[in-house]
């Protein structure tokens, strides 16, 4: 081998500075991440289709998900009636589609009132530190300490049933979870350089709170809250199954499976569709959530 096989490379100092490729910013990393996540993915198409279909099968099915006919009762699934009838000749596909809204109402509502309160009370009570840190995490945990199915129960039996008492008993108790992961982490945000510089160049206390801990700590936040909804959901539905839920004629999956229960032997389409329906939507929401957590999660981050 000799010096002449070596030749040094031409250098282009023009090229140097380039940037081979656009920088990304936090949310398009995680939208980028999460793409990858084929199962989020597929739970996030899931509750797509599932929006889809609360919205519009009411209107291809052409019945009135109160319309009854005895005539029709208990007749298995068909082209007429895709999802079959009930014990009063009802369609199962309209009452289904029903029970979506309900259900998904119910559920965003209650995990965005969790969210509200739950963040303001962890935010105040990190942020402000010492006894009041400590008043407001000791209510909360003796909100935390009186079981949660318990109070909601309670409470339906005092309100009444309807969608206001039932979100209400849900949200009741069930911000204490978000407030404890928010609390946890503005105590670690707050000891940052940013927020010390913040504090020497005289931010008040709000703006702190609201335009540097909270925006930085909206990865968790938004994980905890992907992961209440249906927690939300599957606990309607049970106060639906038990007949504190909403009433006739509105339809709810859970009393769908409440009335489809006795007739499981022999007509187990009116059980079948409003259970599949409730499994289907909690294992959507939950692989979002996972997905999203990953997503978030800066230790994966390549």
């Amino acid at each position: 081998m000799t010096v002449d096989l070596y030749q040094p490379l031409a250098q282009d100092l023009s090229t140097s500075e380039e940037i081979s490729r656009p920088s990304l910013s936090f949310w398009e990393d995680v939208w980028r991440r999460f793409r990858m996540n084929r199962v989020a993915i597929l739970g996030l198409f899931t509750l797509a289709l599932l929006t889809c279909f609360a919205v519009l099968a009411p209107i291809i099915s052409g019945h009135p998900y109160y319309e009854t006919n005895l005539a029709l009762k208990n007749e298995a699934p068909s082209r007429e009636f895709w999802f079959g009838t009930d014990d009063l000749g009802r369609d199962i596909f309209t009452r289904t589609a029903c029970g979506a809204r309900i259900s998904l109402f119910v559920g965003i509502t209650a995990a965005v009132i969790d969210l509200v309160i739950g963040v303001l009370w962890g935010g105040i009570a990190a942020l402000a530190g010492g006894k009041i840190d400590n008043l407001l995490m000791r209510i909360a945990d003796i909100l935390y300490a009186i079981p949660y199915l318990l109070v909601v129960i309670m409470l339906m039996v005092v309100m009444g049933s309807g969608l206001v008492p039932i979100i209400i008993a849900l949200t009741i108790t069930g911000w204490i979870g978000m407030s404890r992961i928010v609390r946890g982490q503005l105590f670690q945000l707050k000891e940052q350089e940013y927020i010390l510089a913040a504090i020497a160049l005289g931010a008040g206390r709000r703006r702190i709170l609201l335009k540097h801990l909270i925006p930085n700590a909206m990865g968790p936040i938004i994980v905890t809250m992907t992961l209440t909804i249906p927690i939300a959901i599957f606990t309607e539905a049970f106060l639906s199954f038990l007949g504190l839920g909403v009433q006739a004629p509105m339809a709810s999956w859970g009393t769908m499976a409440s009335d489809g229960l006795p007739a499981m032997r022999y007509y187990p389409w009116r059980l079948f569709f409003p259970a599949f329906f409730i499994s289907i939507t909690m294992l959507a929401f939950n692989l979002v959530g996972d997905g999203l957590r990953d997503a978030l999660d800066p230790k994966l981050r390549k």
